[in-house]
Order: C-alpha cells, then sequence, then structure tokens
C-alpha cells in the first residue's frame, strides 16, 4: 500500500483528495449497513487515519447523525490534514439527509491506528481502544475501523493486547493480508472493500481473492428479453427424510429463487405426501423408487445430501462418483464419502464435476488430517494437494473459502454470526445448484452463492426485520431480490 500510494502521489495526486474519497466510500458503506441516522462516536488519532474517521463523521453528520469526537491528544500533536478535517467537521452543521432516526441505533468509528502501526496499543491510544471496546459492549454500539482495527497487524493478522473488537472493517484500496487470518477474525468482522482505482497495487497477491460484486461481475449475463425457463436450467434435489423434510424444502426454494427455470425434489415414496404439500408450488415434487430413478431425469444440475439422514440409499455413492452432470455435494452425502473407503480416491480418478460443501465437522470426517492444521488456510490447501482434489471445494465458517486447481482461492466475507443456525447449510446447497444450472461454473457458483447468502442475510439485520438471534435459515432463503440488486449494482 506504502508503495502504490508513492507511486500516485508521484503523479500529482494530492493527498487530501484521496483522503475525501476514502472517507466518503467509508461513510457510504456506514449507510448500507445502518439506512436509519442515530449516534456515532468517533476515536480519533493523530494521524491521517484519523483524518479518514473525520470526514466519515462529517459525512454522517450532513445526513442526521448525532456524532461525537475523542481525540487521543492535543490538536497541536496531529497531522496537518487531520487538523483540517477537523476543522471541516466542526464546521459542519447536523442535517436529515439520511431520514428518519432510530432510537437506539449506535456505532462507533475506530480512527485511531492506520496499517503502519504495530506492537501493543500503548499510552492515550490504548486507553482510547479500550474505552472503545467498553463503549461497543456497554451501549451494543457496532464498530466500524477504518482500513484495519488498532491494535492488528496488517501483515500476520496478530490481534495484540487491548486491540480494537470491530463489527466492520472498511479495508481501502486493497484487502490487507492480516484482515483473512483466523487470528483476526474477532477483531476484524465484516471485510468491507473500499475501492479506490486510482490506487494501482501492482504487488497484490493473484493467488486469493476477497469476494465482492466487482470481481464477481459477469458470472450471471443479463438476460435477453426472449429469455425462457429451459435457458435458466433444470436442478435436480435430492433431500430429506422422515423427520428432516426441513432441508429439501430450504435447498428447493433457494434453487428457485438463485434463477432455476425447473426444480424438481426427489422425493422417497415414505416423505412424497409431506413434500408434496410443504414445497414451494412451484417446486414439482418427483416420487422415486430408489436413486438409480434419477439417472435418466432431466436435470443439468443436481444437488444431494441435506437431511438424508445418517443411512441414505447405499446407491448414492454411485451417483455422487459416476453422474456426469454438475452436483453439489453436502451434509448426509459428504458424510457417506467419509464413511467409504476409497471414495475420494474414486471420486478423483472418475473426475465428475463436483462442487463439495463441508462446515469444519464435516470436513473433519472427510479429510481427518484438517483436525492437525493450524488454521482454515491450511485445510483447504492439505485437502487439494494431498487428495490430489480437481473439483470445488467450499469450505464454510465465518470467512468461507472456496478453492479449486488453477483458480485463486476465494475468501468470503458477507454473513454475519446470525448465520449460525440450522438449515443455512441447505439453503446455500441450493443456491449454488441453481446458479450452476443457469451456466455458471461450479466454482463461479460457489464464490457467488457464498457472497449472496451472506449479503440476504446482513439485510435482514440492516433493515430492522430480525436480530441476529431471531434470524432463521427461512429468512434468510426466502426475498432475494435486494441482495441480487446488490450484486447488480456493486455495493460493498
Amino acid at each position: 500500500m506504502k508503495q502504490a500510494e508513492d507511486r500516485l502521489f508521484a503523479t500529482g495526486v494530492v493527498a487530501e483528495d484521496l483522503m475525501e474519497k476514502a472517507g466518503q466510500a467509508c461513510a457510504q458503506a456506514v449507510r448500507q449497513f445502518f439506512q436509519w441516522s442515530g449516534q456515532a462516536t468517533l476515536y480519533v488519532g493523530k494521524g491521517n487515519n484519523g483524518g479518514d474517521a473525520l470526514v466519515v463523521g462529517r459525512e454522517l453528520r450532513k445526513w442526521g447523525w448525532k456524532v461525537e469526537v475523542l481525540l487521543s491528544g492535543e490538536v497541536a500533536e496531529m497531522t496537518d490534514l487531520a487538523v483540517k478535517k477537523l476543522a471541516e467537521f466542526n464546521a459542519t452543521a447536523e442535517g436529515g439527509g439520511a431520514g428518519s432516526e432510530r432510537l437506539g441505533v449506535r456505532i462507533v468509528v475506530d480512527g485511531l491506528l492506520g496499517i503502519g502501526a504495530s506492537g501493543p496499543l500503548r499510552g492515550v491510544i490504548g486507553e482510547r481502544a479500550e474505552q472503545l471496546n467498553q463503549q461497543r459492549i456497554e451501549t451494543n454500539a457496532s464498530c466500524f475501523a477504518v482500513d484495519i482495527p488498532s491494535g492488528v497487524d496488517g501483515d500476520l493478522g496478530t490481534p495484540y493486547p487491548g486491540a480494537v473488537v470491530a463489527d466492520f472493517t472498511l479495508s481501502i484500496a486493497a484487502v490487507k493480508a492480516g484482515v483473512v487470518q483466523d487470528a483476526a477474525i474477532n477483531h476484524v468482522g465484516r471485510i468491507v472493500q473500499i475501492a479506490l482505482p486510482e490506487i494501482v497495487i501492482t504487488e497484490a497477491s493473484e493467488d486469493s481473492v476477497v469476494l465482492s460484486p466487482q470481481n464477481l461481475a459477469g458470472i450471471l449475463p443479463r438476460r435477453d428479453f426472449d429469455f425462457h425457463k429451459g435457458r435458466a436450467g433444470r436442478v435436480g434435489i435430492l433431500a430429506g427424510s422422515r423427520g428432516l423434510t426441513g432441508a429439501a424444502i430450504l435447498a428447493s426454494t433457494a434453487a428457485l429463487h438463485a434463477g432455476a427455470g425447473l426444480v424438481t425434489l426427489y422425493a422417497e415414496k415414505s416423505i412424497y405426501e409431506i413434500l408434496a404439500v410443504a414445497a414451494a408450488p412451484e417446486v414439482m415434487v418427483k416420487s422415486i423408487d430408489s436413486i438409480k430413478d434419477l439417472e435418466g431425469d432431466s436435470a443439468d444440475v443436481l444437488a444431494v445430501g441435506p437431511g438424508l439422514g445418517s443411512e441414505p440409499d447405499p446407491a448414492l455413492l454411485d451417483l455422487i462418483l459416476n453422474d456426469p452432470r454438475p452436483m453439489v455435494v453436502d451434509a448426509d452425502a459428504l458424510n457417506l464419502l467419509a464413511r467409504s473407503p476409497d471414495a475420494m480416491v474414486r471420486l478423483v480418478e472418475n473426475g465428475q464435476p463436483r462442487l463439495l460443501t463441508p462446515h469444519p465437522g464435516e470436513m473433519e470426517r472427510l479429510f481427518p488430517a484438517a483436525a492437525s492444521c493450524e488454521d482454515r488456510f491450511a485445510v483447504v490447501d492439505r485437502f487439494i494437494q494431498e487428495r490430489s482434489y480437481q473439483g470445488v471445494l467450499l469450505y464454510k465458517g465465518a470467512r468461507t473459502l472456496i478453492a479449486a486447481p488453477g483458480k485463486p482461492l476465494a475468501i468470503n466475507s458477507t454473513g454475519h454470526p446470525g448465520m449460525a443456525t440450522g438449515g443455512v447449510g441447505d439453503v446455500l446447497t441450493g443456491l449454488c445448484a441453481g446458479l450452476a444450472a443457469q451456466g455458471a461454473s461450479l466454482y463461479d457458483a460457489a464464490c457467488l452463492g457464498s457472497w449472496l447468502i451472506g449479503r440476504n442475510a446482513e439485510r435482514w439485520i440492516s433493515e430492522g426485520r430480525e436480530s441476529v438471534e431471531s434470524l432463521t435459515a427461512s429468512n434468510i432463503g426466502s426475498e432475494w431480490g435486494m441482495a441480487f440488486d446488490d450484486f447488480k449494482n456493486g455495493g460493498f
């Protein structure tokens, strides 16, 4: 970042112009997650990171927020640019552009330290960071860190003693390596990329990418006016068993909302009547005698596993290993692979297009070496390398990772802890299958599906319809329009 900024400033670009663009974009990001005005406290350091925070606060004040500023030292100790932004903030009158204020909306903005700092927080900075963290807890405020949470190492992700705990990290121009590390997750929260096209970072890694609407663009091309359901693809879903029919409903409904033209839910006879009544009216529920009935079906993409129970039909393994169609493999289908000797070896040898979507528990069953890996990145890398896996792996978690040979490791940051509830994985399975049916590769479907499901979960909270405690998979699996709009319109 330092080298990229130096190159830019050498062309005559003024630092203040860059600060204005960054700060205004950060303020827009706050607005994405908080649609009402409320109360904000800015924790301002002496350097230009503090200046960025003051621009954020100035914009929020224009929109009707009540904004308080807490400095970390005397004004005379601040950089000239930070002093100028403080004066501009003080001269800005409170406006009303954001709409009505919502009682109880509180945020804190961390502008104490930038990416150049390292080591434990000391002195007044440490005191302010402690005060910020305490305010976050006591007032249920959400913390927005400008560029990086103060006290988190930008390269390694190490949270030093006293580090700020952020709910959102507004990563300016590029996501720093430390921000995505496992050690930093609980200090970083949701990563929001603040694009600054002026900064060209030739040093950036090409081996990994944090997902955003910008790098996901083009996965779903705009539909022609004469588009019809046949061109939107056919999804076949094998899910559900006695007592676990909800998984089938969630997966099939998500495939519909992903845009698939036709969705068929395969139901064994013992649950056929249940699913026929409970499924969305647009889903075709087809009674099957055995899994072999799927072989001649017209589905373009298959999704298998959710809610099949601990003892699925043994013929399922043959379907997973040999069917030539793209397939999303989840839940009980993954457990079947894990219990079957040499199944993964045969899967690799057969080379059929597969997207495996394990959560950590399923991953350890599928790949026991995962238990000894130092972090999630190592789990994914070792699985791909040691198993010679040629398909797509979607490793679920607070930082979902998507990996495939020859592709950059994709890191997803959308979502929040409200997604820690049963059924969300079933929704993701159907969503990915629906995207793949429209022509997306399994890798692209996994990347876009991960971003969309997290963004849809965020909207339920930011729009005030649910809380992280009350949100359910059924909520997340419905009303997808605004999340798709955010993707198409280049949201954060």
